[in-house]
């Protein structure tokens, strides 16, 4: 569409103006091909994409410090969700897939595909091609709740779950801070949010700092480290439903704002003259990625680079427009943290590595490889 638009007011611009016949026959012949061959590398990608996605979870439900067949990965599976017998040998088996590892990596899938597409919303929120799900404070938010139950014990009371909510319940602190101090009397422009949420984030890592400097327990600093840096050791059945249930509201609310975030993409005026309330559309934007970070951070730690690199990823590969990247950017994001995932738990088995050392040591190259790329506008074609 792009080239046949530019070349109507070349045409227009010569000596004369041009007839019907010479006017006319290229832009209905080269539209259909460009919308054509779109259609076609969406629906690849998509196709591609759902193989790779299954035959991930396979792998990384397979593959561990002890190494299941995958013939008796799909017999656990099945008798799991069919509610078929085992044998008493199969025990041990049955339960590293079932209980341990199929949580995990749904989990990982869940938290891969919620960061990508909340990174294309935040984007387009800011209108800024480096921002990421933690541009806007968010995450320092959930760390501090997190420190606090590391440090002090805080909702000690609730367990397993203290770590969780303490995080969720940091980074509706977060939000609410953020949107107080960034709304003013233009309401939330772009900016004002970014400048915001870096300076609150600022302050969030200080105060997290000086938990950890006035903690009695001298291991709380490097429990606080691996929880920033990202790990899925506690992924539970208890702890998908939720976090699933939020991200896939999200993608369904952002694929039906699809057309107003490519006309957001165009700034405040345009949008407005094309009947957008650009202010209206960024503050829902900003609940629906605040609410749906925190839930992500609260199950996983912060986890960088996904959010930033994949959706200039999917760019590449189906186009800006948000209507295919947003139907693309999940499975790509479900895909990469599910082998994340897996490099991390098995590279120095039996430890594990935290996932933002890995998303940082891939997510690195990868955004300098896009920086160089030659014709990549980041966030243009």
């Amino acid at each position: 569409m792009a080239e046949a638009v530019s070349e109507t007011p070349s045409a227009e611009s010569g000596t004369g103006a041009p007839s019907r016949d010479e006017a006319c026959p290229e832009e209905p012949r080269r539209e259909p091909d460009d919308r054509g061959a779109g259609r076609g590398r969406l629906l690849t990608a998509l196709v591609v994409l759902s193989v790779t996605l299954v035959v991930s979870v396979l792998a990384g439900i397979a593959l561990g410090p002890t190494v299941v067949p995958p013939a008796d990965v799909v017999h656990f599976l099945s008798a799991a969700v069919t509610g078929g017998g085992i044998g008493a040998d199969e025990v041990t088996g049955y339960s590293i897939v079932w209980h341990v590892r199929t949580p995990r990596v749904l989990l990982a899938a869940v938290v891969g595909a919620g960061l990508a597409v909340v990174g294309v919303a935040i984007q387009a929120l800011v209108r800024n091609a480096l921002a990421d799900p933690f541009v806007l404070g968010i995450s320092s938010g959930a760390s501090v709740g997190a420190t606090a139950v590391v440090v002090f014990g805080v909702f000690a009371s609730l367990g397993v779950y203290a770590l969780s909510a303490a995080a969720f319940l940091g980074a509706l602190g977060a939000t609410l801070l953020v949107y107080l101090a960034a709304r003013g009397p233009l309401g939330l422009t772009p900016l004002r949010l970014v400048l915001t949420g870096v300076a609150l984030a600022y302050g969030f890592q200080a105060l997290m700092s000086v938990l950890v400097f006035l903690s009695p327990n001298g291991q709380a600093a490097r429990t606080v480290l691996f929880w920033l840096l990202g790990s899925l050791g506690a992924a539970s059945w208890e702890s998908l439903p939720l976090v699933t249930a939020a991200v896939l509201v999200a993608i369904v609310v952002l694929l039906r704002q699809s057309r107003s975030l490519d006309v957001l993409a165009l700034g405040d005026e345009t949008a407005a003259s094309l009947g957008v309330d650009a202010d209206a559309l960024r503050r829902g934007l900003f609940l629906l990625t605040a609410a749906v970070t925190g839930l992500i951070v609260a199950v996983s730690g912060a986890i960088a680079f996904v959010g930033l690199v994949l959706p200039h990823v999917v760019r590449i590969l189906v186009g800006s427009t948000h209507r295919r990247v947003l139907a693309v950017t999940p499975l790509a994001g479900a895909c990469f943290m599910v082998w994340v995932d897996l490099v991390a738990r098995t590279a120095f088995a039996p430890e594990e590595l935290p996932l933002g050392v890995i998303t940082a040591l891939i997510g690195v190259p990868v955004f300098i490889t896009l920086m160089r790329r030659r014709g990549y506008l980041f966030g243009g074609r």
